[in-house]
């Protein structure tokens, strides 16, 4: 008996790596592979005691990237340098290492409650010659389990699972905050750090990040709108960098000016992950969806005016954005966002009198932010950050010229002043600096608020 079960075991191992040698065969004589094809399959299952479960990378009309892909391939990853014989290395953006995964057609094993099971990393390459909105979509990625059939109920009803929830903990473990941006725009180099945010603000995340079973209840889409709004330099872009921090989120960044249209919108916001921001900066210059709506007299009601607004935007002449009011607000309403959650959307702008209230009222931005001029309480943690300084003699008069109300600097122009200029300068250097760009600009009030007297003065 144990020579019949070897027999079959081998049996079944010749066959699988038949099967192996014929998936690549197939890659380069695919009308031939397409013959042998059913042949294959039927000699395989008399023969072969293994079971083979594939999962692919995207899933489904819309090519929505598979979570059980993620999850396997993390997983995966954890060791495949250890085991696997051939590897890719891949760069992280932001990170000097190199992360290592499992190449193309490769196999490693692994062990689940004393049971073996093989996983092989595979793609398949399509020969249509048609235009995809994926890149890469004419190539279909997927790992292939295979396992023995006495070990089916193990590996179904646990196994599996176990592999995702490992995938999805090992993801949360070692993620990089990552910038993703559809824009072809460089990065700018700002890199202030200036992690100030209120505990109000930090209470309300927590509450979002706890409360999908209360979204679910209701029938809501699971995402809530920020929108921050004050003048330029005031950290608005630095806020959202804290809010991704806090919560452990990736940050996508959309630039609506590139974005061709509605359709190809939805498209962006379907590729976007759970647990995730997506910004939207500057929107009051993004596109023609600012200003507030004239009064019914001038421009007619609010159906109206909508209608209007969509109709310039899909002028056929125009090679601008044809992303129309209605698609942006279908965006932030959430009703393209129903296959996932999780999500915060912000805006920001410097004019937030510009936007249209249909754009920024509650239910769309739930939570309004005003970020003001640097106080003094903001200085000490730039000085903090900057120089690694929490007290010094100068702070006194640093803190009695922020008390002035009429002094107006950003937390932006603050860190200018505080970032050394050359390696000979130290911290005593910057305060002093900083001291007299206060002075500077308290001096330019004294002489805005004279010159106002004097010119009411002569009227």
């Amino acid at each position: 008996m144990a020579t019949m079960a070897e027999l079959w075991t081998n049996t079944g191992s010749a066959l699988a790596t038949l099967m192996f040698i014929y998936t690549i065969f197939n890659q380069y004589f695919p009308h031939l592979g397409d013959n042998l094809q059913p042949f294959i399959q039927r000699l395989t299952g008399l023969f072969d005691p293994y079971i083979q479960i594939t999962f692919f990378e995207y899933t489904g009309q819309n090519f929505k990237r598979s979570v059980p892909y993620d999850g396997i391939q993390n997983y995966l990853s954890k060791d495949s340098s250890a085991r696997a014989k051939r590897l890719k290395a891949n760069t992280v953006k932001g990170s000097k290492s190199l992360v290592l995964s499992m190449d193309d057609y490769e196999e490693i094993t692994d062990d689940f409650e004393g049971i073996k099971v093989w996983w092989q990393s595979n793609k398949e390459e399509t020969r249509k010659e048609s235009f995809s909105f994926y890149p890469g979509a004419d190539e279909k990625r997927y790992f292939m389990l295979r396992f023995h059939r006495r070990d089916r109920e193990v590996i179904l009803e646990r196994y599996i699972n176990h592999v995702i929830r490992e995938g999805k903990a090992i993801k949360l473990k070692n993620r990089e905050r990552k910038i993703y941006s559809n824009s072809s725009s460089e990065e700018n180099g700002n890199k202030t750090k200036w992690n100030h945010k209120k505990e109000e603000i930090k209470r309300d995340l927590i509450k979002f990040g706890k409360s999908r079973d209360y979204y679910k209840k209701i029938g809501k889409a699971w995402k809530r709108g920020y929108l921050l709004y004050g003048p330029p330099g005031t950290g608005k872009s630095t806020m959202i960098a804290a809010m991704a921090n806090f919560l452990d989120y990736d940050v996508y960044d959309l630039e609506l000016t590139t974005v061709k249209d509605n359709t190809q919108l939805r498209r962006l916001l379907i590729d976007t992950s759970a647990k995730s921001i997506i910004v939207i900066e500057d929107i009051d210059c993004s596109l023609d969806l600012t200003g507030q709506r004239r009064k019914k007299e001038d421009d007619g009601d609010e159906k109206t005016v909508l209608m209007k607004k969509m109709m310039e935007n899909e002028d056929e002449n125009s090679t601008d954005s044809k992303v129309t009011l209605s698609g942006l607000l279908n965006f932030v309403d959430g009703l393209w966002s129903a296959c996932g959650g999780e999500r915060i959307i912000v805006f920001t702008t410097n004019f937030v009198d510009k936007l249209d209230p249909a754009l920024v009222r509650k239910g769309r931005m739930d939570k309004h932010i005003e970020l003001l001029y640097c106080c003094f309480e903001a200085f000490k943690v730039l000085a903090k950050n900057y120089l690694d300084v929490e007290e010094s003699e100068l702070f006194g008069e640093i803190k009695r010229l922020f008390e002035d109300d009429e002094l107006k600097m950003t937390p932006a122009d603050v860190a200018e002043n505080l970032l050394p200029k050359s390696e000979d300068e130290g911290s005593e250097t910057c305060l002093k600096r900083l001291i007299e760009e206060l002075k500077e600009a308290k001096r330019k009030v004294e002489e805005e608020v004279k010159q106002s007297k004097e010119e009411k003065n002569r009227r």
